[in-house]
Formats: structure tokens, sequence, C-alpha cells
């Protein structure tokens, strides 16, 4: 996660394409009356298990609102009151609080007025939250800025912004949000009762205490001074199949991707240093047919489930040698931040700031690959020629890019390192 996404959201943000609708916030004044029972009437939650709404993406909460709606996000409360509100209704609300500043002022063609304040309810004070240590506020930032890299936990900042402050429109802003709030998404996202494949995997690494030092850092972002990351071990990678038996089984791959995994030519992968998980779908999938190429469908005919896992390994634990490619700003726009008029969502919330993927979510490293090789399958994708991706989530990003677009962010891919 260094300026995107967990694409590491404290949503699916990351994944999710730009609201259709476009919001009218005056009507959507109207239409969160009922909201303001929590969130209050300018968008500055009630108690502290509310989350402060005020200034946040408006296409980040018309997509919470969807969530709710279809069951996706599972909230006794939320779910009947997203029940009743169409796409342009969702729209209009989250126009009408993400016109407001995060502290809750409005401007002033959407102002509160004095007589609508005075109704909203008092606040109440939330029940102090009992913990076995102090939290830690400096502890929190240094996690948020550098991760740690010994237990596989990315920055957050490379999703969520400097502070909070998130410029991804589908990444939300953490930045003047209840402490409390964001600890019990982050323990929810932990324990998976809410879904997010990126802050699922990020959110398994941390410990309790990581969480209150995180939500401890939030209280006051700008008052913690300069942190330094604490120096970390890189974690040892271990792998399920045999290394050994699967560099004898490789051998007939070498041809195209090179005996340690680093393809002779740009048209072929290197797979060297590529996710175990990702490559053995990849070649399950060329298996059974579901990615189709009819090189690779022969080579794999006679690979038993065993030979699949051990080749996958030896792959795996090999070391990449990055392409050599010039970098593109367009890429590197496309790459971070997406294009949200087209639809285009951020690459960097499946694929992470520096082009490593998340191995436990099954997206794979595109860092230094060749890009004549990004670019084939990206076209693939836009042409859907190749189908085997989750849920189709590449086909229908690829199916709004360029041929310009798509240039770019194979040479910016490429270049990452």
């Amino acid at each position: 996660m260094k300026k995107v996404l967990f694409s590491i959201i404290l949503g699916l943000g990351m994944l999710s394409h730009a609201n259709a609708f476009v919001g009218d916030a005056k009507a959507g004044k109207a239409k969160a009356a009922t909201c303001a029972g929590c969130h209050g009437a300018n968008g500055i939650g009630i108690m502290d298990a509310y989350p402060n709404i005020a200034g946040q993406h408006a296409d980040y909460l018309a997509k919470q609102l969807k969530a709710f709606k279809s069951g996706e996000r599972k909230d006794p409360v939320m779910a009947p009151m997203a029940a009743i509100l169409s796409d342009q209704d969702m729209a209009d609300v989250a126009a009408y609080y993400a016109s407001f500043s995060r502290d809750g002022s409005a401007p002033a063609e959407t102002a509160t007025t004095t007589e609508e304040t005075s109704t909203t309810a008092t606040p109440v004070a939330a029940a102090p939250v009992k913990v076995e240590f102090v939290a830690d506020a400096k502890s929190g930032k240094a996690l948020y800025e550098h991760g740690d890299k010994a237990r596989g936990i990315t920055a957050c900042i490379d999703c969520h912004g400097k502070e909070g402050n998130s410029d991804v429109l589908i990444n939300p802003n953490l930045s003047a949000q209840h402490p409390e709030y964001i600890e019990k998404q982050l323990k929810a996202f932990k324990d998976v009762s809410r879904h997010n494949a990126a802050m699922n995997q990020v959110s398994g690494n941390l410990s309790n205490d990581d969480i209150a030092n995180l939500g401890a850092y939030f209280k006051d972002p700008a008052s913690v001074g300069e942190v330094k990351a604490s120096a970390a071990i890189v974690a040892v990678k271990t792998f399920t199949g045999d290394i050994e038996a699967g560099k004898t089984k490789s051998a007939t791959c070498a041809a195209c991707h090179g005996a340690d995994g680093n393809a002779l030519v740009a048209i072929y992968p290197s797979i060297a240093g590529q996710s175990e998980a990702y490559l053995v779908k990849q070649l399950k999938d060329f298996k059974s047919g579901t990615r189709n190429d009819p090189v690779m469908a022969g080579m794999v005919a006679a690979l038993s489930e065993d030979d699949i896992q051990n080749i996958s390994a030896f792959f795996a634990s090999q070391t990449l040698t990055p392409a050599v490619a010039e970098t593109s700003a367009l890429g590197k726009s496309l790459y971070m931040s997406g294009n949200a008029k087209e639809g285009i969502s951020a690459c960097i919330a499946c694929h992470s700031v520096n082009g490593k993927g998340m191995d436990k979510a099954g997206f794979p490293a595109i860092a230094g690959q060749s890009a004549t090789y990004l670019k084939s399958q990206l076209e693939k994708f836009r042409s859907k020629t190749r189908t085997n991706d989750n849920n189709g989530m590449m086909q229908n990003i690829a199916l709004k890019l360029s041929d310009k677009d798509i240039d770019a962010l194979a040479s910016y891919m490429a270049s990452l390192k």
C-alpha cells in the first residue's frame, strides 16, 4: 500500500468501478435525514462506534451503501437502511456527505441551519475500551507508514495516503475518523467477518496491539513526530511443494521460461519469484482449459497435482531478474490512481505499490515482467481471449483501457523493481 490501493481500502473499493450515477448534494440532504441519527446531520458520527463520513469520497460512500444493500457487507442496522435506497438515492446521499469538510463544516450551498443542528442527537460518550497495555501512537504511525516486512504487513500509507488522506477515490479517507471505528473495521477484516481480499490479508497479520496502536495514531495523526521503520528481517518464504522435486520436473519448462524462471524471450513470462499459489492456479487452469493456450495445454497434460505443486514451489523459490524497461508517466498515473472518469480501477489495489502482488489474496507480482508479455495479457483480457481471472476483474478493467493506456501500463509495470 505507498499512495494509492486495501487497492488496500478499508474496503473492496479498490476493485470497484466509478459510480455511474451523478449525485445531487441538495437532493441528498433530504434523503439523508435518517442517516443523521447515527452519522449526524453533518456527517460526524454521534458516537465513536459510528464512522465520520463528512468529506469522505462520494464514490466510496456510494459503494458501501450498495454493499450493505446487496448483503456483500453485512450489518443489521445498515442493511434495512440501504435496502430502500435506489442507485440515484445512494449517489445523492454520498454527494451530500462528501460536500462537507472532514471536520463537519459545510460549504454555503449545503450548510446546515442552526435549527436543524439543534435537533441532532446529543453525542454520547463511548464506553472506555479496556486494554492490557497503553497503546503507542508512534508505533502505530511506524506501522502505518512503513509496514512490517518480517510479518508480511504492507504499509497502509500506500493506499490510504499520508496521515490518512487518500488520493484515490475508491479508497476511504482515514483522517478525522473515529479511532474506535478504525479498530473495529480492522478487527472485522482480521476475523474475515468483513470481506476484502487485500485487507483480509494485511489485517490477518496484525496483532490486537498493532490495531490498538493504529487507533492511537489516528486520534491525532498530525501530532505524532517523524518515525523510521524498525529494522526488520524480511520473512523467509515457505513453500507447500517440494522444491527439489519441482526442479527435476521443470526441465521442459526451461526452453521458454529459463532454467531459473527468468524467460529468455520477451513474449514468455518470467515466473521466478512468482507466488506459488498463483502458479499452481495457472497450471491447473491450463490443464482444465479454463485458460486457453495450445502450447501450455500440451505441457501440463501429463502433470499430476503433486507435479504442479512442486514445479510451482521451485519457480516461486527462484529470484527474478527484472526486465529492462522505460517508465511511463501515464502508466504510473493509471497504476497508482486509475481513472475515475473512465471507470478504471487503480492497479495498486491488487498488485501493491511496488508491483509485488499479494500472495495470500492470489494477486500476481507484475514488477519487472517484460512489457511485451504484460501488454499481451492486458490485450487478451480486453478481448476476453483470457478469462481465468477471479470474478472477471481483469476483463472488466481491461475493457476500458485504450491501446495507449495498455502500452503505458505495460511500460510502467515492467519498470517496477
